[in-house]
């Protein structure tokens, strides 16, 4: 209904301007009825006009310009007009050295010059048959519109503009209403699922909410623009109001044209881009189901990673994108105007100057993900950070620490770092866990590497073969640093394992009462720490089985 009445507007209003007058239709922009001159090749014209319609142009001079020429032609028209309510105007002509001479009714309304005839490219007795039938015209008609017939004419088409826009009116609340519970419940029925799936993260009301607001916008955009006819058409009602109305009318109805016609203009611009956009998307749907074909495994394409299909796809979705906004460039409206080719060389100039960074990450990213080093799920050490790989962007990786912590590493400095991946094995040992404790001078050497080599048995996590093997990694001012070593397959364990590890080292020492000097040493006791016997080569619980067995 409201697209009907829309219609139904514009219609009126476009008959109403078009069919005002004959040179309505040929001046989207009629003036008030003085005029200012304008200056046309040197000279000065100016339209006579009456009633808004405009008649014919004069040509002015220094001495008198257009403008006050053409306001006592129309002055002219006007008082005759007023004098009589005749149904006949008789027009005669009066040929003198200043030119033609017209006269209506016997009164002189204009003379017709040589320059006249110069400035509308015709002969001056034509032009001068032209303007008196203009001026007989004009007058005819200024008189009919003010006769009672026209007053009581135009009184009824304004009460029946304004019940039309009274039933308008109340279209549109009785619409905005209507639409308003039936936004509501729509919405509320389609997106009940969605809100159960989100947790109600997704709030029907919001987007309902939103659509009304949308739809209201509409309304009120409607509202005022037939508001606008509606005042335009009461004021083309009457004679004294006629050409304000035209004026209001062409501000709307000019526009409004102009847009209709130029979108007919691009209609076919439109289809092109049309069947450019369907293309795209057909293409892009082909490598979404190819490479959803390559992780399902049917597809083998030899070294391809898996985690290297969701990024591949993404970079050459947005290739084909951009190859297909450049063969779109040309058909988009105004890309040949030069205020859309200084917005793009604007937006060039912006992107260069301020994306260096986000370059430089989205090129990074784009090597972390493809160089094998890193995948999702391995457990990586970046500087001082440590913890599993969850997601890789082109712009940052994120880590989900050891401590549950989310940590964002913007790709450049992964590219940049030195990367400890704990995860990838480079042969088939394992990880090498290891980790180093000081014991004094005095304890037999082969009694510390047993007792850092049963700890090591005893932590889960570290495999007994290949055997955990002992390392004396230096000699100290007052201890031997020795570092235990033994492997494990379980990188994404290691901070476990090194605190069993240290747990086991601690529990085994205490056991054999060994004092472990690690990480200072105070001062030296009155004996010097040197072995006052030597080891039996056995530990404390092997002497406790071998005890046990000698009892039993």
């Amino acid at each position: 209904m409201i697209q009907l009445l829309r219609s139904m507007l514009t219609l009126t209003a476009a008959i109403a301007v078009f069919s005002s007058g004959p040179s309505w239709a040929q001046d989207t922009a009629p003036s008030a009825p003085t005029t200012q001159a304008e200056k046309v090749e040197g000279v000065f014209k100016s339209a006579v006009i009456v009633d808004g319609n405009e008649l014919f142009y004069l040509r002015g001079s220094s001495a008198l310009p257009a403008s006050e020429r053409v306001a006592n032609v129309q002055d002219r028209i006007i008082a005759l007009a007023e004098t009589s309510n005749t149904e006949t105007v008789v027009i005669t002509e009066d040929i003198t050295d200043a030119g033609i001479v017209l006269f209506a009714n016997g009164q002189e309304i204009t003379v017709v010059t040589s320059s006249d005839a110069e400035l509308e490219k015709m002969e001056i007795v034509v032009l001068a048959k032209l303007q008196g039938e203009a001026i007989r015209d004009a007058i005819l008609n200024y008189r009919s519109d003010r006769s009672d017939e026209a007053r009581v004419s135009g009184a009824i088409d304004a009460i029946l503009w304004i019940a039309g826009f009274s039933l308008f009116s109340f279209v549109l609340i009785w619409l905005r209403r209507k639409l308003k519970h039936r936004i509501t419940k729509v919405v509320h029925r389609h997106f009940a699922d969605v809100e159960t799936a989100t947790n109600a993260q997704v709030q029907a009301e919001a987007i309902a909410a939103l659509i009304r607001f949308g739809v209201n916008f509409v309304l009120l955009a409607i509202f005022f623009l037939g508001t606008y006819y509606f005042l335009s058409f009461v004021l083309l009602a009457f004679a004294e109001t006629r050409y304000i109305a035209q004026i209001l009318l062409t501000y709307v109805t000019v526009p409004v044209l102009n847009i209709i016609l130029g979108f007919i203009r691009y209609i076919p611009n439109i289809i092109t881009l049309g069947v450019i956009a369907l293309m795209t998307q057909y293409i892009v749907k082909g490598f979404r189901v190819f490479f959803d074909a390559v992780e399902a495994g049917s597809f083998d394409l030899g070294d391809f990673e898996r985690h290297w299909i969701n990024p591949t796809f993404n970079i050459i979705r947005a290739v084909v994108i951009l190859i297909a906004l450049v063969f779109s460039f040309p058909y988009i409206p105004g890309s040949d105007s030069a205020a859309f080719q200084g917005l793009t060389l604007l937006i060039g100039a912006m992107l260069s100057l301020g994306s260096n960074s986000v370059v430089g990450n989205i090129l990074s990213g784009l090597f972390v993900i493809y160089r094998r080093s890193t995948s999702i799920g391995d457990r990586i050490q970046i500087g001082e950070h440590v913890g599993d790989v969850v997601q890789i962007k082109l712009m940052e990786t994120h880590l989900k620490s050891i401590k549950n912590e989310l940590i964002s590493i913007p790709n450049a400095q992964l590219l940049n770092s030195e990367v400890i991946n704990y995860t990838k094995k480079v042969d088939g040992s394992g990880l090498l866990v290891h980790t180093t404790v000081g014991i004094g001078y005095e304890e037999p050497p082969e009694k510390v590497d047993a007792m850092l080599i049963e700890a090591a048995h005893r932590t889960k996590g570290l495999k007994n073969r290949p055997e955990p093997f002992v390392l004396w990694s230096a000699l100290a001012d007052y201890a031997t640093n020795y570092q235990i070593n033994a492997y494990t397959t379980r990188g994404a364990s290691i901070p476990r394992i090194k605190s069993d590890l240290h747990r086991n080292i601690v529990a085994v020492f205490t056991e054999n009462h060994v004092q472990i000097m690690t990480p200072s040493y105070i001062a030296d006791p009155a004996e010097p720490k040197i072995p006052d016997h030597k080891w039996n080569g056995q530990l404390a619980h092997e002497e406790q089985l071998a005890t046990a067995e000698k009892a039993d």
